[in-house]
């Protein structure tokens, strides 16, 4: 071998990557409890990544309930939001257009991760994007997320089965951000929301940060890529 030649870093571990357009949030918590069961009995071999959007929608943790909405559900309805109850940690949010959603399927045993380790490591994805971009985020211990200030730029809500973590993070870049002024995000009161393009003040380009997430996520990770889509998923179907 010429010790001249620098040595390619080889990353072993490979995942699964299904970029997905717009989706229902409702279909897409769906499709991850059927990767979920698909990972945890060895039907598929390896984690598997979903990055999509979301239409508007808000949903709630395990920690969360009504009270942290601050409108009336009427109000909601007529503005043609749903509100959902799902299994990850964490309180209330919202998701909408032009905010990144990622979901890994990942077996944390298997990776030798711990929740907090994985939890950081999501972060950073997050601190590291934003940092591409010159904006300076950081953590918040008390609060888990991603922050400019004392403003809030990404979240994270998970969910463990059977030691396949599921759910994950949400990163602000484009979306509206006035449904935010609904709730108390996150269960916490006077607080702030922030995207990309408040903290900038110009527009951004979301497929480019998308890029610069999946970058990160492999760095952060020390994992590959494979591009794949759900027709090649032994799962079942869905009209996206």
């Amino acid at each position: 071998m010429d010790k001249n030649k620098p040595e390619k870093n080889v990353k072993q571990n490979q995942w699964l990557l299904i970029e997905l357009p717009i989706m229902e949030y409702t279909k897409a918590w769906d499709l991850q409890n059927n990767l979920v069961e698909a990972r945890k009995d060895g039907v598929i071999d390896k984690d598997i990544v979903l990055l999509l959007e979301h239409p508007s929608v808000f949903t709630i943790g395990r920690r969360g309930g009504l009270k942290n909405l601050t409108v009336s559900e009427d109000f909601l309805e007529k503005a043609g939001i749903p509100v959902i109850h799902v299994e990850r940690g964490g309180d209330i949010t919202f998701h909408g257009p032009g905010q990144i959603v990622m979901y890994p399927i990942l077996d944390l045993r298997a990776a030798r991760l711990g929740v907090i380790d994985y939890v950081g490591m999501l972060e950073e994805v997050m601190i590291r994007t934003a940092s591409d971009w010159g904006i300076e985020a950081g953590r918040n211990p008390k609060n888990r997320g991603v922050w400019v200030g004392n403003n809030k730029l990404g979240s994270i809500g998970i969910a463990i089965r059977r030691g396949i973590s599921f759910h994950g993070m949400a990163f602000n870049v484009t979306l509206s951000l006035e449904p935010f002024g609904w709730i108390n995000p996150c269960g916490l009161q006077n607080i702030v929301i922030t995207s990309m393009e408040r903290e900038l003040s110009r527009k951004v380009s979301i497929d480019k940060v998308r890029d610069a997430v999946k970058r990160h996520v492999e760095d952060v990770f020390s994992v590959e890529f494979v591009m794949s889509d759900l027709g090649k998923i032994p799962v079942p179907r869905y009209s996206i």
